[in-house]
């Protein structure tokens, strides 16, 4: 690449988001994701259910994701959001890639040992991050990442370890991703506590969840999370809610709206 005055281009144009939505069973993530515009979807588990989006159908191996990547490059077409559902149904995929490049040495992961298997995945990994960015810097369409959460230890550096919802992912690869893209958000149903009287004197704290479904997008104790966006700390899980505040959407003559087709 040859680099000159003349390929300046001046920083803070909007360009479309790069997001990993992560959070608990159900709470509606995947249909977050069918809300964007023109989505089309690369599915490594059935998360799709009733809702109607362009898809390639079941994707079994880390080839067939990077094969439709590669079609959504090379090939016309009118999708501007690319979803992958989920990151951690592709991790195991990503696993065995990395065991099939070391063929036949590598039974499994854990072969090398010392975590050196999951050192020589993130090559993998970065192989998938370059491709959705890609089709993010080359074929303008934004990146929706969704994941499970899974709860895990956090040892600060600070305070007394504790525990935290993080997605559901090595903590390696959990990184990686986390570094390419602009937000990571939290997806969680509202909870308050009561306390009820248990007897002797004796109080039992019970968690209540009061049904609105929430996208935390700063991180706390309890949860990962952030963004570059300047995003309220608290949004409801509503595409429309969350586009109107990323400048991608929200300087465009209008905040897209739900399209589920091509």
């Amino acid at each position: 690449m040859a680099i000159s005055l003349a390929s300046l281009r001046r920083s803070g144009t909007p360009q479309p988001p790069r997001l990993l939505v992560y959070g608990v069973a159900g709470v509606g993530k995947t249909k977050l994701a069918a809300s964007a515009p023109a989505p089309v979807f690369l599915q490594t588990e059935d998360g799709l259910g009733t809702l109607e989006a362009a898809t390639f159908g079941m994707l079994r191996s880390f080839a067939d994701v990077m094969e439709a990547i590669v079609s959504l490059y090379s090939e016309p077409h009118d999708f501007q959001t690319v979803v992958l559902d989920s990151l951690d149904w592709l991790e195991p995929m990503i696993w065995q890639a990395t065991c099939d490049r070391q063929a036949p040495s590598w039974a499994n992961i854990e072969t090398p040992g010392y975590g050196k298997g999951y050192v020589a995945a993130l090559d993998v990994w970065r192989d998938f991050l370059e491709g959705i960015n890609s089709l993010r810097d080359e074929r303008g369409m934004a990146v929706v990442l969704l994941a499970h959460a899974d709860i895990k230890r956090f040892d600060s550096p600070e305070t007394d370890p504790y525990d935290r919802y993080q997605p559901k992912l090595h903590s390696r690869a959990a990184a990686l991703v986390q570094e390419h893209v602009d937000a990571v958000l939290f997806a969680h149903y509202r909870i308050s506590t009561i306390k009820s009287d248990a007897g002797f004197g004796k109080k039992v704290v019970r968690g209540v969840s009061g049904g609105d479904r929430l996208l935390h997008t700063i991180e706390r104790p309890a949860f990962l999370a952030k963004n570059r966006f300047g995003l309220e700390e608290v949004l409801p899980l509503d595409w429309n809610e969350l586009a109107a505040s990323i400048p991608f959407y929200s300087q465009q003559s209008a905040t897209p709206t739900a399209n589920t087709g091509a």
